[in-house]
């Protein structure tokens, strides 16, 4: 990788620092601004990037303080947005310079910040998706519907930002070991029996939420059944090698 600071630079750094004191070393607060809210009530299979399954919905409601139209004054005209949010159950105190992608199997060790692993010195995440409407509702004010979502229900969201075409998209840009790996699917064997009890709008979204495999990859126990929590069902099924099979579906309590 080229490039190199020269001195000039290294020194001005040296110098900012030493005018700022602890300063530099000082946070400030982040104010919630929404929640958003999908059909994630837990972590497990979600997918692991924004945008890869369209069919996943979700709305996003603003805390009372920011329901103002006019903070959303001419978003209506882009068709989708950057979302910086909390990673709110996987937050720690500390943190690690090198963690284990799932998608490598859960063994090689890659630096936290070539990767988009939840476990970062400050748990923020980033996401693009698709911006479907802007509902006026009588009692939570202004109302995001979004699609290719990637977070849990009740997912804290600190901003918002229109996403820009002729600047934020890269057609030509590397994706690093992630390429190797972006076209890992499992089949899925979902009985019909199974697969009606789930409503008709949530059911290819539900599929392909299977074919990404839910499951860490360091885990291959062919009998083992893992459930997964979705728009109010408990999915359980078993892997064995790239087959994915559903062996019952539970509507779960309210």
């Amino acid at each position: 990788m080229k490039g190199k600071i020269n001195k000039k630079a290294s020194n001005s750094i040296k110098r900012q620092r030493q005018d700022k004191g602890t300063e530099s070393s000082q946070g400030f607060t982040l104010r919630v601004i929404a929640h958003v809210h999908t059909d994630f009530p837990t972590k497990f299979g979600i997918p692991r990037q924004s945008g890869l399954i369209e069919d996943l919905k979700g709305f996003i409601v603003f805390e009372p303080e920011y329901r103002n139209l006019d903070a959303l004054r001419g978003l209506e005209n882009f068709s989708h947005i950057w979302l910086i949010w909390h990673f709110s159950e996987t937050a720690r105190k500390t943190w690690t310079p090198t963690v284990r992608p799932p998608r490598l199997g859960g063994n090689k060790r890659m630096g936290v910040f070539a990767t988009r692993s939840p476990f970062r010195p400050n748990a923020l995440g980033l996401s693009s998706v698709k911006l479907d409407a802007i509902e006026i509702h009588p009692d939570l004010g202004p109302v995001l519907h979004v699609s290719g979502i990637d977070m849990m229900d009740n997912t804290p969201i600190y901003d918002i930002k229109p996403y820009l075409p002729f600047t934020d998209s890269r057609p030509t840009a590397v994706g690093g070991f992630a390429e190797l790996v972006k076209n890992y699917a499992l089949e899925v064997e979902f009985p019909a029996k199974w697969l009606n009890l789930i409503p008709a709008d949530r059911r290819e979204a539900l599929l392909e939420v299977l074919k990404q495999d839910p499951r860490p990859s360091y885990q291959q126990d062919p009998n083992r059944i893992y459930g997964l929590e979705f728009a109010g069902f408990d999915i359980r099924f078993t892997v064995c090698g790239s087959l994915l099979s559903v062996c019952e579906v539970v509507p779960r309590k309210k």
